[in-house]
């Protein structure tokens, strides 16, 4: 069952006070800043937060006999398989030696695991087929095609149904793929629609097409035709969608809006789905969020929303038990059932909690017993992680911002820095104000939650306050919250951010001197918008993969996100319209570049489909006309964000002492963190001390691919 959802510095370094009492800052080769008392938290190395984890993402077969995870082999993640009795007895199934298997499902037929994979970060997946006994791994789908994994039955145990724009890039067409013999058959040739519901007989049942204010029509299957069920409008249209049916095909399962601000569940019962729906759950502050649906059956059994946590609401007391045994036998966190047999016996369950990493369980339903697994990071058990408090900051116009703070593990002026959620008149601060970064997350239609946050806990380690906000646009918070983004990039949505840092200065969290922001993808572009329309708000930012001109950014999305361009329209800006297009040019920070006067760091990754480099090189461009300082970092293998850890590690090494350059933050030894990394600096090396040097330390061998 899936929810139709859209896929989706000025002067000189040295304008931000480096903090060192007026000595020359350290290079990246020396050691951390030494303004931090020796009896300060220990640094919690890169490595431990940023590295490869030792184990991800558990999964028991369908049958029952397999534990399937994501470890490291060689240094590169891939998929290893045990004996569901006898998890130690573990060997892998999987064998990339590149950018690592980062997700992946088993078959039905008790034979075969499926894993995508791209080329570069070009998210031109392709689907692979791994034999369980043999190891053998074939590739199902075409290259230089996307591909996504549309359907797995029990009806249909050796078939495997994907999503593919082979024939044509703008539509996703649906194909049924034999997993022994790779023979292919066409279930549909789509021209028109944006996302198919199917059975578990791989029939597609309804259809979805976007309509030109940004809605969206379903349509019904009526032999080889398809006629019109339902109009959502356009402020619905990212609450309310039909998520897919029982096994049975008999029970369809739907979020919906209409009438109500929060997507709430119902169900439509019986082979006429436009039948009135029964409503079986809602929550008055959050959107259902996840569901848990019985595995033979397909019935959904309990419902999860997540205003400031996640809160699971039981709808089939068969389970009661169960949930009401994992919370008293695990410790605080948030619970997920990731993945259950066929015959319910075996349940795999996923803790999280902000102070630490994800731990698995594997839960036997049939003797009621709990036991340990792994830990994705068991490392960091050595270390002093800050919890994390959830809260609600308000903004200008009464809006209420879902917000998550992390302060940094020493000197809390409060019993602990313990998760704490609640308003802000009850939230623990700092003895003494800290430097900020208020980290913007992307989407933007997407959110900020409760949990383990890496980067959360690498900026509180390295002393500094960090602050996520879920500003006017973000989703889970109802209809009326993410429609109050709509046309508000660089507006209200940025005004949100700035009331949230006018919110922490006026708590004694920090001072307005010492703020920073950094984020990817849409965060990128709040960074580079907080450096243009507000430049004297933050001392530096960080910009990952975001766009710096809505119209190229528009004139150059993939072209599988055709058939839903009116969502961006109507919620950014048409620039097929007069109106439209001169307010994305008025919101477009490449307009603004004059204004920078803050050092600001670009990173890119070359093969991005989604925000393509041309977004960081034509501002980077713009800078240098103007001698505005820039460092851009660029990756000639990686896409929307970075897979590679050494990559990752890289950069995560340039942004901790550029922010240390800044904010006076700590910094651990460059030490091999450039090892292996395809890490390029086409322009402004030299304004971080010690980068050049650095840079011939890079594997010339490391693979762009």
């Amino acid at each position: 069952m899936r929810h139709l959802s859209l896929l989706l510095a000025a002067a000189s370094l040295a304008a931000c006070s480096p903090q060192h009492g007026g000595e020359a800052a350290p290079t990246l080769k020396e050691t951390q800043a030494v303004t931090q008392p020796s009896t300060q938290t220990p640094l919690i190395p890169r490595t431990v937060l940023f590295g490869n984890p030792s184990r991800m993402s558990g999964q028991v077969s369908p049958d029952g006999r397999w534990l399937g995870w994501i470890a490291p082999r060689e240094g590169v993640l891939n998929v290893f398989l045990a004996p569901v009795d006898a998890p130690d007895q573990a060997q892998p199934l999987t064998d990339d030696r590149n950018r690592g298997v980062r997700s992946f499902a088993f078959a039905h037929d008790g034979r075969h695991l499926l894993y995508p994979q791209d080329t570069g970060g070009d998210e031109n997946f392709r689907i692979h087929a791994v034999d369980l006994e043999s190891g053998t791994d074939r590739v199902l789908t075409a290259e230089g095609a996307r591909a996504g994994i549309a359907g797995l039955s029990q009806r249909h145990p050796g078939t495997v149904v994907v999503s593919i724009n082979d024939r044509d890039p703008q539509f996703m067409d649906l194909v049924a793929i034999d997993l022994t013999s790779g023979e292919a058959s066409r279930i549909i040739d789509n021209d028109r629609f944006a996302g198919f519901v199917i059975d578990d007989d791989f029939q597609p049942r309804l259809a979805m097409a976007q309509t030109a204010d940004g809605g969206f029509e379903v349509f019904t299957r009526d032999g080889q035709d398809w006629q019109l069920l339902r109009q959502i409008g356009q402020e619905d249209a990212m609450t309310t969608a039909p998520l897919g049916y029982d096994h049975s095909g008999q029970t369809l399962y739907l979020l919906d809006s209409s009438g109500r601000d929060t997507a709430a569940l119902f169900a439509i019962d019986g082979d006429d789905a436009g039948a009135e729906p029964r409503l079986l759950f809602e929550h008055p502050r959050a959107d259902v969020g996840e569901i848990l649906a019985h595995p033979a059956t397909g019935k959904v059994q309990a419902v999860a929303a997540n205003y400031l946590r996640t809160e699971w609401t039981v709808l089939d007391e068969a389970i009661q038990p169960d949930l009401d045994f994992l919370r008293t036998q695990l410790p605080e966190g948030e619970i997920h059932v990731a993945s259950r047999s066929l015959d319910d016996r075996w349940w795999i369950v996923a803790l999280t909690a902000a102070d630490a990493g994800s731990r698995w369980y594997r839960y036997d339903r049939n003797e009621r017993a709990l036991a340990f697994w792994f830990d994705s990071r068991p490392e960091l058990a050595q270390y002093n992680l800050a919890g994390m408090q959830a809260l609600e900051i308000p903004a200008r116009d009464g809006l209420r911002l879902v917000s998550y703070l992390t302060l940094p593990p020493a000197g809390v002026d409060a019993a602990d820095n313990a998760d704490n959620a609640g308003h802000a008149d009850s939230i623990a601060r700092p003895g003494e104000p800290v430097p900020l970064v208020l980290l913007v997350h992307g989407g933007p239609w997407a959110r900020d939650a409760y949990g383990y946050n890496p980067q959360h806990q690498w900026l509180a380690n390295r002393g500094y306050a960090v602050l996520s906000v879920n500003f006017r646009g973000s989703t889970g918070f109802g209809k009326g919250f993410v429609n109050a983004g709509d046309l508000e990039w660089g507006r209200k949505m940025h005004d949100d951010l700035i009331d949230a840092v006018q919110w922490a200065i006026d708590q004694g969290i920090t001072r307005a001197d010492q703020v920073a922001i950094m984020g990817g993808s849409y965060g990128g572009y709040a960074t580079l918008a907080g450096l243009t329309f507000t430049p004297d708000t933050f001392a530096c930012g960080v910009d990952i993969v975001g766009p710096s001109n809505l119209i190229t950014l528009l004139d150059s999305i993939p072209a599988y996100w055709a058939p839903m361009r009116a969502t961006f329209h109507s919620r950014m800006g048409n620039p097929e319209t007069e109106e439209g297009r001169r307010l994305l040019e008025e919101r477009s920070p490449i307009n603004h570049v004059e204004k920078i006067n803050k050092p600001l760091l670009i990173a890119q990754g070359a093969n991005d489909p989604r925000v393509v480099q041309a977004e960081s090189d034509q501002i980077v461009a713009a800078m240098a006309a103007r001698e505005i300082p820039v460092t851009y970092v660029l990756y000639p293998d990686e896409g929307h964000g970075f897979v590679r850890p050494a990559n990752r590690l890289s950069f995560q090494a340039v942004t901790e002492a550029f922010l240390g350059r800044c904010l006076g933050g700590r910094i651990e030894p460059i030490g091999d963190a450039f090892d292996g990394a395809t890490l390029q600096v086409p322009h402004g090396a030299d304004f971080l001390p010690g980068l050049t040097e650095a840079l011939p330390a890079l594997d010339d061998t490391a693979s762009g691919a």
